[in-house]
């Protein structure tokens, strides 16, 4: 009885064009290290709030891009395991090719700047976010793009993975990390980032004091201020603006985090039926920006998954780094903190809540921006 009402679920969730179970196995230059994982919040946000755009994602089916990453991978998985979650890796690429060539030279591969696991609970009402930042230095599994074998190393940043491989391999190297077996990837790049943010109209978000830097062109006072896509950028880019933080990308994330839930909130407000026309430019140049899975390159997959994932709200998303410390032979690289790594994937992997013990001593969830931006 129990596996025929698993199997009318998994029925159910393919006719919308979406896994909903998750899947798990038990057991540079200053531009080149700008941060980009508020570029692949923002396709979260339009995921986990976007239900109301599908009557539009219909019209939108060609914008889409997908890469097979079952194919790519085959067996060589963390194991299928239905507990009703969701596991969603999401990207950010820093290629400095065609419209983000004004972010820094185009050196001739694209890295993914950082990435997060969105680990959506049973029930989908609530979600864990995991970023991994990009200078992590990790033991990298063998991956092949284009036919070719790029051999597996140790002691490389994160961020490499993406370059060697592509996503097979930035999905490989989180699945082999964490243990879980990621249901879906999303992607997206600078210059979708801001025609996103315009399209929304903007983002609003309150300083309680001074964000100053030239760097990101970034020139802030106290109060609330509506960010279009460039200032967002900067926020969202800025090591040096904020001086309670500590200069890092360990810092920024901590900033980004704040960004994300404003933006989620900036997502939920955009009216269906009032806003017809800023719902398809939305949809328009969200379609555009990203590359998914070839599970979710269709606007059905992507609407059957909004609906899905919509009734999350942005105070039902707890955020957390990847437990890390910084190196002793290079301050500019990060280690994972073993254990407590483990405690943070494991908690994943069971559905339960990331425990607070596992962020107690990691750099990356220290204090330093939630004094000036809320």
């Amino acid at each position: 009885m129990a596996d025929s009402s698993r199997a009318a679920r998994t029925a159910e969730s393919r006719s919308r064009g979406i896994r909903a179970t998750g899947r798990r196995r038990k057991g540079p230059t200053r531009r080149r290290r700008a941060l980009t994982i508020t570029l692949c919040a923002l396709v979260s946000c339009v995921l986990l709030g976007g239900a109301g755009l599908g009557f539009v994602y219909y019209q939108l089916d060609g914008n889409l891009k997908g890469v097979d990453i079952d194919a790519a991978l085959g067996g060589d998985r963390p194991d299928n395991v239905d507990n009703g979650s969701m596991d969603i890796l999401v990207l950010g690429s820093d290629s400095r090719a065609g419209d983000n060539a004004k972010y820094g030279a185009d050196e001739g591969g694209a890295r993914s700047d950082t990435a997060m696991v969105v680990h959506v609970y049973k029930g989908h009402k609530k979600a864990s976010v995991v970023s991994i930042p990009r200078d992590t230095l990790i033991s990298r599994p063998s991956c092949t793009k284009g036919g070719k074998q790029a051999p597996g190393a140790q002691h490389v940043m994160f961020n490499t993975a993406y370059e060697v491989g592509g996503p097979a391999c930035a999905v490989k190297t989180v699945e082999s990390m964490s243990g879980i077996r990621m249901d879906h990837f999303v992607e997206v790049d600078f210059s979708g980032f801001k025609k996103l943010i315009d399209a929304l109209g903007g983002v609003d978000i309150t300083t309680k004091k001074a964000i100053h830097d030239p760097d990101s062109h970034l020139d802030l006072d106290p109060g609330t201020h509506t960010l279009g896509g460039e200032q967002a950028l900067g926020l969202v880019r800025t090591r040096h603006g904020v001086p309670g933080g500590d200069g890092s990308d360990l810092g920024r994330i901590q900033l980004q985090q704040t960004f994300i839930k404003a933006l989620m909130d900036q997502v939920k407000d955009v009216g269906v039926l009032s806003q017809p026309t800023k719902l398809y430019d939305i949809g328009d140049t969200a379609t555009k920006a990203i590359t998914t899975d070839t599970q979710l390159n269709s606007v059905n997959a992507l609407v059957g998954l909004a609906k899905d994932l919509g009734g999350i709200g942005s105070n039902h998303i707890s955020m957390a780094t990847l437990p890390v410390t910084y190196d002793p032979n290079n301050p500019n690289r990060v280690l994972p903190l073993e254990a407590q790594n483990k405690q943070v994937w494991k908690a994943l992997r069971e559905d339960r809540a990331i425990p607070k013990s596992a962020l107690k001593d990691s750099a990356g969830d220290k204090g330093g921006t939630s004094d000036y931006v809320r």
